[in-house]
This record gives C-alpha cells, sequence and structure tokens, in this order.
C-alpha cells in the first residue's frame, strides 16, 4: 500500500506559531531550515558555540544567535543541526542541562536518536524532519514557491501533538508544498546509510573508479576512461531520475541498452547483493555505527588516509585537467573540505 503524502492542508502552521524554534548549527541544512521557517513567519533563533564563525552570517541574515546552551532554555522547539558524530557531545554539554519537560527536540536525521547515542528524558517530544535534498536545494525551492519533498518521524514516547509539530515544521520549510511521507527514525536512518554505502557514495564512486582503472590498466588512454566512466554518469543520472530506469533505456541508443541487460548482471550480481546485504546487516545490528563512532573518538586516521588516497587517484588528477576543457561544467573546488559543526 502507498504511503500517505501530507500536504499544505494537512499541516497547520498555528501549532508552532507562538513558539520559540532554535535551530542548533548554521550549515548546510540548519540556515535552509532556519531562513525558511523565518519567511514563513516563525520565530525562529540560532544556537552557536562560542566564537562560532557562523554567528555573524545568521546576525547578517536576519537572526538573533545565542550560545547554544541559552537557545535551548528560550526555546519551545530545538533542532539538532550539527553533523552526527557532534551531536552527542554538543547534546550532553549544553542541550539536555537545559530541557524542561514540553520541549520538543527535532532532528534531520535518524542515527543519534535510533542507535541510541542520544536518549531524550521524559516529557520531551522528539521528532524528525528530514527534506530528502542539500541545503541550498531545500532553501532555494522555496524561495521558488516551491518545495523539497520531506520525511518526518515521531519517536515512541512522544506525545499526541509531536507529529502536528512535525507536520508544522516540515510546512515552514516548504516540505508540504511538495509532499511529506511519515517514516520512523529506525526505517529513515537504516535506509539512509544503505543508500550512502552501497548505491549513492560508496557504490557508485567504487564502481566508476573500477572501471576508469580497468580501461587505463588495458591500456587506453585515462582521458577517455575519464569521459567514459564518469563525465557521462550525471547525463544517465538525470535521465533516470527524471524518467526512471525504463526512460533512460527508452533515450539511450539501442546498443548502449542491449549492453546495458546484457552486461549489468555480470558487474552487479548475485555476489554484489550478497555483499549489499551484509553492508545493511552491518547497519541494521549497529556495527557500522559503533566502529564510526571509535574511528571520530580515535581521530579518524583512517577517514584521513582514504580521502588522501582518494585525492591522490589518477581519475582525480585527469578530471582536474579536463574539467578545465568544459565552461559549462560548474566549478567547485570542494575537495578535502570537511563537515563542521557551524
Amino acid at each position: 500500500m502507498p504511503a500517505k503524502v501530507y500536504t499544505d492542508k494537512d499541516a497547520d502552521l498555528r501549532v508552532i506559531k507562538k513558539k520559540t524554534l532554535a535551530i542548533i548549527g548554521y550549515g548546510s541544512q540548519g540556515h535552509a531550515h532556519a531562513q525558511n521557517l523565518k519567511d514563513s513567519g516563525l520565530n525562529v533563533i540560532i544556537g552557536l558555540y562560542k566564537k562560532s564563525k557562523s554567528a555573524a552570517v545568521a546576525r547578517k541574515q536576519g537572526f538573533e544567535v545565542f550560545e547554544t546552551a541559552e537557545a535551548v532554555e528560550r526555546a519551545d522547539v530545538i533542532m539538532i543541526a550539527v553533523p552526527d558524530m557532534k551531536q552527542a557531545e554538543v547534546y550532553e554539554n549544553d542541550i539536555l542541562p537545559n530541557l524542561t519537560e514540553g520541549k520538543t527536540l527535532a532532528f534531520t536525521h535518524g542515527l543519534a536518536i535510533h542507535f541510541g547515542l542520544i536518549e531524550a528524558p521524559k516529557g520531551i517530544d522528539v521528532i524528525m524532519v528530514a527534506p530528502k535534498g542539500p541545503g541550498h536545494v531545500v532553501r532555494s525551492q522555496y524561495v521558488e514557491g516551491k518545495g523539497v519533498p520531506a520525511l518526518i518521524a515521531i519517536n515512541e514516547g512522544s506525545s499526541k501533538d509531536a507529529k502536528k509539530v512535525a507536520l508544522a515544521w516540515a510546512k515552514g520549510v516548504g516540505g508540504t508544498r511538495a509532499g511529506v511521507i511519515e517514516t520512523t527514525f529506525k526505517e529513515e536512518c537504516e535506509t539512509d546509510l544503505f543508500g550512502e554505502q552501497a548505491v549513492l557514495c560508496g557504490g557508485a564512486s567504487a564502481l566508476v573508479m573500477a572501471g576508469f582503472e580497468t580501461l587505463v590498466e588495458a591500456g587506453y588512454q585515462p582521458e577517455m576512461a575519464y569521459f567514459e566512466c564518469l563525465h557521462e554518469l550525471k547525463l544517465i543520472v538525470d535521465l533516470m531520475v527524471e524518467s526512471g530506469i525504463s526512460g533512460m533505456r527508452f533515450s539511450i541508443s539501442e546498443t548502449a541498452e542491449w549492453g546495458d541487460y546484457i552486461s549489468g548482471p555480470r558487474v552487479i550480481n548475485a555476489q554484489s547483493k550478497k555483499a549489499m546485504k551484509a553492508i545493511l546487516k552491518d547497519i541494521q545490528t549497529g556495527k557500522f555505527t559503533k566502529n564510526w563512532v571509535k574511528e571520530y573518538k580515535d581521530g579518524l586516521p583512517k577517514y584521513k588516509q582514504f580521502i588522501e588516497d582518494g585525492q591522490n587517484h589518477q581519475i582525480e588528477k585527469t578530471g582536474q585537467r579536463l574539467r578545465s576543457l568544459m565552461p559549462w561544467v560548474k566549478k567547485r573546488n570542494i575537495k578535502g573540505t570537511q563537515a563542521s559543526y557551524n
């Protein structure tokens, strides 16, 4: 049975109209939620750590900025919009001591709640509002009078009003303009992690690099390998996003389509699916999160090595040179930047 899709008529901004909404962090999602909620006529404040570089930016954009503890104390609804691995520390130090009964704790992702990195006390509603798009798109679509689809979730033990607050928040950021689907912290977290690791990030990047290496090792020019295994990927992905997999196949040549049918299953096969199931099991059991928390606490040695190895791969050097020949491709030198508690 298809999931119910909530739209503008199902949400009421009056539910949070008289409340103070605090966004903790002013990064990608944080700034988008804050600006959209403010433009929806709601009272939004920003919570940041002392001497945060984002404080001046938030003030310039019309927000009152407080240190995190004070923002939590002042607010009725508090959204934690800092990176996953920083959330527990910020929560324990600045949020939990200032939570009082009746407040609502909100998240844009389910990891911290689902895997117990954060445990809210009784009397605190816990919700999630997760737009399915990066912050800059959440903002730009709102400004255009549109919206990005969003997910909401209500944690067990929350009050009967929690869903109304989640829907109102989703409406405030523009989600109900496109459509909102209710999920659970468990379902959102596990599917999100799996999609990132097995398909969107891990799977796609590993597939591209393996294809590039196969052609180069066979004696083909790295420039040709880059064009065929990386550059043209956007064309195919865009077609799938716009028209589905069948629509993509309809749009490409018959030769490419025939190759899709007979060769795709040779690369992504039963063994690949077995590996995907193992990845999913690691996510479901908490093994992935446990290992990631340990890596973070150890100072990220493997993580940093992975970054360095990836940046030094031949595909990156080839791509940098070829992208300079393509004026239509937007250039963004974001290599090596890391998310931070803004």
